[in-house]
């Protein structure tokens, strides 16, 4: 019987992460509602009705802000404020630094609504907001490490659990990138001019475009696989030495990767194959962590037959180690000589998004949502495994199109008669890559019906659920 005496244990603090979490599923339909949109633009050009603010040019990177930072971004809000509140065995540090966060985070998605779509931009790829929008991130930022490095330093456990390493990683690797590559020099409230010109801004820009990938899409998302699969599984991570060795080995080579971005272009030939050694060099962490998430089924590979969240966070692994793969090959220089500015690596790209990002947050989502209401588990099991299978086909129906395409689009464009001309005209590389982005639309849309039925099971969940707050127990735990 417990001492009566004893003082009682404070609750966690999980309001800013309910409302991160709700938000996220949100935005995960808009973002990826966008995204349906500008595929079909591609495949009906004229859908766009003659509209400027909703032509591809401007819808587009709408698309890729609203998934990456808005739903990618109200994820890792969420699940961080989650997390390290239970591997620390302590109350959200400064609460209402949090709510900040949640106010400055979700202003600045409107204001990237309102900006784009009217052409306000500063022409960098995934860093396109303009500078007042661009400090008010910077702002935000600083305000999330406080309150996440303040919970880290007031836990009650010696032991910093891995996760918490990505997650810190990831939020100091992001102030940087963010602050170097959108140094600029303002002319007026909705314009300025990039700090840096030519090669030199071009090799800034994808440093941070390729860690963005690396870090804000990876390192952070490694973090809830490391705390959400263990938890799911109701088993210990499979080799703990491995995920420090991961950890590492990743953080310290995404950094030098991104010039695989840039062959063939200005940037030095060593620059380039430097940026290619360290992307191969990469498969070796990636594969790490890929084998440790996966195998920590070991001896529970059952639970994947009636648990869809565990499969899920499962197969979110195999799309990362297939992405991890793949992009690697495509950083050897012949291999990108086929590949660059075709549809192969918008492919990749999806590959990773959809089928890594997006299904590790989705899995991690319907994990989190039910405890942080009240609930032991969702509204509806067989909503869940409606929306893992929709998911999972519509993204190889997406990436199978892509790389299809994308393939075909390489050998079309550099096919050579005896004499030196071109054996087809661009166009012709346009009207044979058509079926196949019908083919993304369908699949697309096939990702965005399975965001909408979680939509349904989340609100179904919340307003069966009851929020009661949780006591942090007594015996302390990693995770």
């Amino acid at each position: 019987m417990a001492n009566s005496s004893a003082p009682a244990q404070p609750a966690y603090y999980d309001s800013v992460g309910r409302w991160f979490s709700v938000v996220a599923v949100l935005y995960g339909i808009v973002g990826m509602l966008v995204g349906v949109i500008v595929a079909a633009q591609l495949a009906w050009p004229e859908l766009n009705f003659g509209i400027p603010y909703i032509t591809y040019g401007r819808l587009r990177p709408l698309h890729t802000n609203a998934v990456i930072f808005a739903f990618g971004g109200c994820v890792l809000f969420a699940t961080s404020y989650h997390v390290v509140q239970r591997t620390c065995q302590t109350k959200l540090f400064a609460p209402g630094l949090a709510w900040f966060t949640f106010l400055g985070w979700n202003l600045t998605i409107v204001l990237a609504v309102i900006t784009l779509p009217l052409g306000i931009t500063s022409g960098k790829e995934y860093a396109e907001l303009e500078w007042p929008i661009d400090l008010l991130i910077a702002v935000t930022w600083v305000a999330y490490a406080i309150v996440f490095f303040g919970t880290v330093g007031t836990r009650k456990v010696r032991h910093i659990y891995v996760a918490n390493w990505f997650f810190g990683a990831f939020i100091l690797a992001v102030a940087l990138l963010h602050i170097v590559n959108s140094a600029a020099v303002p002319v007026s409230l909705t314009k300025s001019y990039s700090a840096y010109a030519g090669v030199q801004d071009a090799m800034i820009q994808w440093w941070y475009g390729h860690n963005a990938v690396g870090f804000f899409l990876t390192a952070a998302f490694l973090g809830m696989m490391y705390y959400y699969i263990p938890k799911q599984a109701a088993r210990p991570v499979y080799s703990y030495r491995l995920s420090i060795v991961h950890f590492w080995a990743l953080i310290f080579t995404y950094m030098w990767a991104g010039p695989h971005h840039l062959h063939y272009t200005a940037l030095p030939d060593w620059t380039q194959s430097v940026g290619m050694i360290f992307s191969l060099i990469l498969l070796a962490p990636s594969w790490g962590g890929m084998i440790n998430g996966i195998m920590t089924l070991s001896g529970a590979w059952h639970k994947l037959r009636d648990d869809p969240i565990l499969k899920f966070l499962i197969v979110s692994l195999s799309f990362y180690g297939m992405s991890t793969f793949e992009g690697p090959m495509m950083s050897i220089k012949t291999v990108n000589a086929l590949s660059h500015y075709t549809d192969w690596t918008v492919g990749h790209v999806h590959s990773g998004a959809l089928g890594w990002v997006g299904l590790v947050s989705i899995g991690s989502l319907y994990h989190l949502i039910p405890r942080m209401f009240g609930r032991t588990s969702m509204h509806s099991t067989r909503a869940i495994e409606l929306h893992f299978w929709v998911a999972t086909i519509g993204i190889v129906l997406y990436i199978a199109a892509m790389w299809i395409a994308g393939v075909m689009q390489g050998l079309m464009w550099r096919a050579v008669n005896p004499d030196g001309t071109l054996v087809y005209s661009f166009v012709e590389g346009v009207k044979a890559t058509y079926p196949f982005y019908v083919i993304r639309v369908i699949g697309g849309a096939l990702y965005l019906t399975g965001m909408v039925i979680m939509f349904w099971n989340v609100i179904m969940t919340i307003r069966n659920g009851k929020v009661e707050p949780v006591a942090i127990p007594a015996v302390h735990a990693h995770a």
